[in-house]
């Protein structure tokens, strides 16, 4: 028999919420079987488990779950492989985009944030010096 994965197997081993898995579940990357009284009990197959493990990685990357599903799902369809790869890459320098963007937007607050100091620290000094007068 394939190997299974309970819910609480794949919540520990991903250091994740039952809950987040069952959110992945409810946007389609993931389809347990169902077993147990009304179908109550989950079991994830070595497919779930390796979509589970994609997903993750995918919003380390900042994809978003959608995004991610897409490719996900891309790799599940036994076609050619080059259309894949060219979606992926489309998608990562979209977010290359975005990431630089935000850098750049990040140096020039942080710039913002040492003139402030800079200015604030001279204010402190002059201020020093007039209480010491005193």
């Amino acid at each position: 028999m394939a190997n299974t994965y309970s819910i609480s197997d794949l919540s520990k081993e991903f250091d994740l919420t039952t809950r987040a898995i069952r959110f992945y579940e409810d946007m389609g990357l993931l389809e347990p079987e169902r077993s147990g009284p009304g179908g109550r009990n989950r079991i994830y197959s070595a497919r779930d488990r390796t979509r589970l493990k994609l997903t993750l990685r995918a919003k380390r990357l900042g994809l978003s779950l959608t995004e991610a599903k897409d490719l996900i799902d891309m790799y599940d369809s036994p076609r050619d492989t080059g259309p894949q790869l060219k979606k992926f890459l489309l998608v990562l320098a979209q977010h290359r985009q975005q990431l630089e963007t935000q850098l750049a937007d990040l140096q020039v607050t942080m710039d913002e944030v040492k003139t402030h100091e800079k200015e604030a620290r001279v204010l402190l000094t002059k201020a020093e010096k007039m209480t010491a007068k005193k």
